[in-house]
């Protein structure tokens, strides 16, 4: 059966693998970037089938009226991609505040601006799917990478309760979480201007390992798409869908982590209960 779906971030990355995926299978795609231009190949080449929509995500009302056009356009989208999204590398006191708005605009408000919009449509249709691209960066934290994780574990939080606001409605969620993948994530970062004081720091070692390339990248960006459409299309997904080796391990061994921390707490935790139930 042909599904339609929305993608935010169609020209580059995870989002155009995953649009060239659902178009070579005959669905349809509507797919936005920040630039037209961007989306030009993959317009050209399926004409009948991928409709190209410039949208920045930062800008809320514009983006209502695109996902409203889109479904008076198409009728009824089954999934909605909130894909598009970059990170923001630099120690916290190395952030400029106008980039800290902006990854937290784009990343997270923009995320929520876009589901938001499409919840009152995916109701009236009786259901349909959203996919949120997370990474495992929304379970775990790397030094330099501070406001990106600030985006990143927000939108897991909106997601987790959002899933259980809208099941009711049959509309299920998907939370991905890809460790890194081979995609032009590393040449969109905005790299703050490194400051002196971090250099010997974990802060420092990590920019050093994004700069001559001895961060380990495994995963590969056409299986992870490949993977979240399989998610997608299941009768039932899971809310979490995480990808890779890398992230598998990271976020295993920060759960366990956690989980041994809390219950070293317990007594203490017990003890700030009220006395007089």
């Amino acid at each position: 059966m042909t599904r339609t779906w929305f993608i935010t971030g169609a020209s580059s990355g995870l989002g155009k693998e995953m649009a060239i995926r659902l178009l070579a299978r005959g669905d349809r795609v509507i797919g936005t970037s920040r630039s037209a231009d961007a989306l030009k190949a993959l317009s050209e080449r399926y004409p009948d089938r991928f409709d190209a929509v410039p949208l920045d995500l930062t800008a809320p009302e514009d983006l209502r009226r695109a996902v409203d056009l889109a479904f008076d356009r198409h009728g009824r989208i089954d999934v909605i991609v909130s894909n598009a999204g970059y990170g923001l590398f630099g120690a916290a006191e190395e952030l400029e505040p106008a980039e800290i708005d902006r990854q937290i605009a784009t990343n997270l408000t923009g995320s929520i601006h876009l589901i938001r919009a499409a919840l009152p449509h995916l109701r009236r249709q009786g259901g349909g799917r959203i996919v949120q691209v997370s990474s495992e960066g929304g379970q775990i934290a790397y030094p330099s990478f501070s406001l990106y994780h600030a985006t990143k574990w927000g939108i897991e939080g909106f997601m987790e309760a959002l899933a259980q606001e809208v099941a009711p409605f049959g509309i299920s969620c998907i939370i991905a979480q890809p460790g890194p993948t081979g995609t032009n994530f590393g040449a969109n970062l905005v790299v703050a201007e490194a400051t002196r004081a971090y250099a010997d720091t974990p802060a420092g070692a990590v920019r050093r390992a994004i700069g001559d390339g001895s961060f380990v990248v495994r995963g590969d960006a056409a299986r992870t798409a490949a993977a979240m459409i399989d998610a997608a299309d299941s009768e039932t997904p899971p809310l979490r869908l995480t990808l890779g080796s890398t992230a598998y391990e990271s976020i295993s061994a920060a759960l366990r982590a956690r989980l041994a921390a809390l219950e070293a707490q317990r007594d203490v935790a017990f003890a700030a209960d009220r006395t007089d139930l």
